[in-house]
């Protein structure tokens, strides 16, 4: 995770993402928006991070401008949640092509996306997490290649940026677990939530239609309390990696 040292806590991770020095390494290729590999840290430590500004980012006709704030979103949530699922993101105004969001950078191999993950039943309760989390989410583009698992076996879900819209636009690869019950343990989370109890970071980066929706996809699934079906045949991305 650091470089040099693998036991820095999450919060040293964060703290090191939102103050270090961002040294540009190179721009990431096949990324639809601008997406850059850097380096963030000091003379004694330093972490490699993703980093997506504002500027660059491609126009889409339903999400407004600003969709690194919805990467650093996503964070909020799943920490919210308790759920140590998205990288470590962090938003900063002083990065070289203007706002954005930093995350860290997860070693992994590119080869083991979803459809690799789903064959190996150690990683079925992750995988089940995330799917619980992304219908809270709202993510409109999990795509199979937007899981990656590191050395340590931990899934971790990237490539965030479509997410939270106020009307319900689920596109995603995990329809695995379709009519399976959902564990009690990733439903009870979810109560503050359902309850109104939207964390004020999270607040800070969604306007309020998206507030209330986070709550109103939380009762949602509470109330189903299985993993849904998609009936349509049309709630994948593309490509589906």
């Amino acid at each position: 995770m650091v470089e040099g040292d693998h036991h820095d806590s999450v919060d040293e991770v964060s703290t090191l993402l939102a103050q270090g020095e961002v040294e540009l390494l190179g721009r990431l290729p096949y990324s639809s928006n601008n997406a850059f590999l850097v380096r963030v840290g000091d003379e004694d430590r330093s972490v490699v991070a993703v980093y997506k500004p504002a500027e660059g980012e491609r126009p889409l006709h339903d999400f407004p401008d600003g969709l690194y704030r919805r990467e650093v979103a996503t964070r909020v949530l799943a920490e919210a949640l308790g759920w140590d699922l998205v990288p470590p993101t962090v938003l900063r105004l002083d990065t070289p092509f203007g706002g954005g969001s930093l995350q860290l950078f997860v070693e992994h191999d590119p080869d083991e996306h979803y459809f690799v993950m789903r064959d190996d039943p150690e990683l079925g309760d992750q995988l089940r997490r995330v799917t619980v989390f992304d219908l809270v989410a709202n993510s409109c583009d999990r795509k199979g290649g937007h899981l990656v698992v590191d050395e340590d076996r931990h899934v971790w879900a990237i490539d965030n940026g479509l997410t939270f819209h106020a009307q319900f636009k689920l596109r995603t690869v995990l329809w695995d677990f379709a009519g399976e019950e959902i564990p009690p343990g990733l439903l009870v989370p979810l109560e503050p939530l359902a309850a109104g109890e939207l964390p004020d970071a999270l607040a800070e980066l969604l306007d309020p239609f998206e507030r209330d929706a986070v709550g109103a996809r939380a009762r949602a699934v509470l109330h189903a309390g299985v993993f849904p079906h998609d009936p349509s045949g049309q709630r994948w991305p593309w490509p589906p990696v």
